[in-house]
């Protein structure tokens, strides 16, 4: 516990680590508090990043605002391209595949969700595919997207993750932002347990008020020094290694990010305006490293543009990212695999809490408690949702597949489960991340049909049920044909791929 009586103003900042997370964490404080406070960040040219997280939610926009970032020039900056939603191949069963989109479906009563109705359509014969009520789904098929007034389009993006670093980069130094290039060796400790310094290669001593750790899988700050450790999650997520490799375009870019699965973990597809994303997530108790590596290669399209990376992992969370003086935001903090392509949210949350809860008159361990608090519970929502995914599914073709259908789960998740399993109803706790229809599309998705819906809509009549879906349906068909092709709208709004790679 923290001495409140002898708190001292936080004044100086050091983010230990470059990357998505510390120049996330360096745009978003630089941008809030940069006049107030005196900022270094330390980054090393030569540890790479892992670099993975080319993927986002739509809560990437929220950080977008706060920084005042032009969307068109972010994109060309990045080459980057929307995302309307993921697309799940093969995880309910071999060749059944769904899609999560960002979107909403349907048309909700103040009593009943619409899946509901949607069922109550199902028994009397007048619905299709749950997901012909949502804009979003529908436009991903069909590769379509445009920015639509009252923004009518939910949407992210597939981005470059070195390059929206280095973007983050060019809004933060001016606002004041240091950056210092050296590898950090070594750190040094106040008596009550702070770290005081830390020390570079070259000999260099920086100290600090607060310390972002920013330094990976390796925590040197809050995993080190300050001796937090994770709680392991691995008797749920059995993967633990991803090879990553980048390839050519060689077709144009989809508004979906695509996530294949296989028989022991799964692949990711993400398209950029000059390249694509790839990479392999497996459990190395089921799948050794030399054979996923050639089922990833033979599973990409175009030609390699690096060698690929081996990155090894271990899913987990350290109930603490907020420790004495030290704050962990990224992989530092812990690791859940991007199957909801949830990590650059993480961080741009972690920034954010950070930023309402700064410590500016000293650190207080109520701030330090309570900031604990929002980040595990959000964690364990998303931790359960992930879970999700492998847990319900029908596929007999892999032990994998088995083990995780059998494994024993979260209660917190199981009663999510069993709660739509019996009533076709579905909750949402407060802040947390997935609404009610992400929950709704994955549960269905993976094979969850309620045995039962809401009384609700047993009232409406079958001609009035039938026009009431129809209505919906063929507005959403209406809009999507009028549409341009997501490729052409890219090239349009944020200027030809090729001129925007030699631009950057």
């Amino acid at each position: 516990m923290r001495d409140t009586n002898n708190r001292q103003p936080v004044r100086r900042v050091v983010i230990c680590g470059g990357g998505t997370a510390g120049w996330m964490a360096a745009a978003g404080i630089s941008k809030v508090l940069g006049k107030l406070l005196d900022i270094k960040l330390i980054e090393s040219e030569e540890i790479g990043t892992v670099g993975v997280g080319e993927a986002t939610i739509p809560t990437l926009m929220n950080f977008h605002n706060v920084l005042e970032i032009n969307e068109q020039e972010f994109m060309a900056e990045t080459q980057a391209t929307f995302k309307l939603g993921i697309s799940f191949e093969s995880w309910r069963d071999v060749k059944q595949d769904y899609i999560h989109s960002f979107g909403t479906t349907g048309i909700d009563h103040w009593t009943a969700g619409f899946q509901h109705f949607w069922h109550k359509g199902v028994e009397r014969g007048v619905a299709s595919d749950y997901g012909d009520y949502c804009l979003e789904l529908k436009a991903s098929l069909e590769n379509r997207f445009a920015h639509l007034p009252n923004n009518g389009m939910n949407y992210a993006y597939h981005l470059d993750a070195s390059r929206y670093a280095k973007y983050l980069r060019r809004l933060s130094e001016p606002r004041g932002v240091q950056r210092i290039e050296g590898k950090i060796v070594s750190y040094a400790k106040h008596d009550n347990g702070d770290v005081r310094s830390v020390t570079l290669a070259s000999g260099q001593v920086i100290e600090g008020d607060l310390f972002i750790d920013c330094t990976g899988f390796r925590a040197l700050l809050i995993g080190d020094a300050m001796q937090e450790d994770v709680e392991d999650w691995s008797q749920w997520l059995f993967c633990d290694r991803a090879i990553a490799v980048q390839t050519s375009s060689v077709g144009d870019a989809v508004p979906l990010t695509r996530s294949m699965a296989h028989q022991a973990g799964w692949q990711w597809r993400i398209p950029l305006q000059h390249r694509v994303g790839n990479g392999i997530v497996y459990s190395s108790r089921h799948l050794d490293e030399e054979t996923a590596h050639k089922q990833l290669l033979a599973n990409v399209e175009g030609k390699t543009l690096i060698e690929p990376r081996v990155i090894k992992f271990k899913p987990c969370q350290r109930r603490n990212t907020w420790k004495g003086n030290v704050v962990a935001i990224g992989l530092s903090s812990g690791f859940l695999e991007p199957i909801e392509s949830t990590s650059i949210h993480l961080i741009q949350r972690s920034v954010i809490r950070l930023m309402q809860s700064f410590p500016s008159d000293g650190i207080q361990q109520a701030d330090i408690d309570e900031y604990n608090a929002q980040c595990n519970r959000e964690i364990d929502h998303i931790r359960d949702f992930i879970i999700l995914h492998y847990h319900v599914n029908n596929r007999t073709d892999a032990q994998f597949w088995i083990d995780a259908r059998e494994m024993r789960i979260p209660e917190s998740l199981k009663h999510r489960i069993d709660l739509f399993k019996e009533t076709g109803r579905v909750f949402r706790i407060p802040n947390e991340l997935f609404a009610e229809n992400s929950w709704i599309q994955v549960m269905l998705g993976q094979g969850i049909m309620p045995k039962s819906h809401h009384q609700t809509a047993d009232l409406m009549a079958d001609e009035e049920l039938k026009a009431f879906l129809g209505g919906i349906k063929g507005r959403i068909d209406r809009t999507v044909v009028q549409l341009p092709t997501h490729q052409a709208y890219v090239e349009r709004y944020c200027g030809r791929a090729d001129a925007g790679a030699k631009a950057a």
